[in-house]
């Protein structure tokens, strides 16, 4: 469903292998929560989707266990910026900003982080608008 879902949109997308169980159950456990349904389902699809430019339209399960972990535990950023705790981050944008689903909250909007002025905007009312909208040129930062 994910990967024709996407290959109908306009745009450039490289889809890489499924992610196994045992990867998503790791990325859960690192992150301390479940995966959203629709992203656990998007990546037993394709472990990540690469954009044109080699941009993370979807991260793989790794990286998004990664990049949260490191988020929500450096106490430099914690400094600077409001708690990541509340945010799922899936996929960069190529510029710094980070797209995010809420975390614990069983709702599927997707924001966008701003790295320079730690905003977080609303974009997208679910992941596969998301893909539609940022692919289309829709979303634009």
């Amino acid at each position: 469903m994910w990967t024709e879902a996407v290959t109908a949109l306009p745009g450039t997308a490289l889809f890489q292998p499924p992610a196994s169980e045992e990867s998503l159950a790791l990325c859960a456990t690192v992150l301390g929560h479940p995966l959203p349904a629709d992203l656990a389902a998007l990546l037993r699809e394709s472990n990540g989707i690469e954009g044109e430019y080699g941009d993370g339209l979807i991260w793989s399960a790794e990286r998004i266990a990664s990049e949260n972990r490191t988020l929500r535990a450096d106490a430099e950023l914690a400094a600077l910026y409001m708690p990541f705790d509340p945010l799922l981050f899936f996929a960069d944008a190529g510029n710094g900003d980070l797209f995010a689903l809420l975390a614990r909250i069983d709702r599927p909007d997707v924001f966008v982080w701003n790295h320079e002025d730690d905003s977080r905007t609303w974009v997208a009312p679910s992941l596969a608008t998301y893909l539609e909208w940022w692919l289309t040129g829709r979303i634009e930062l």
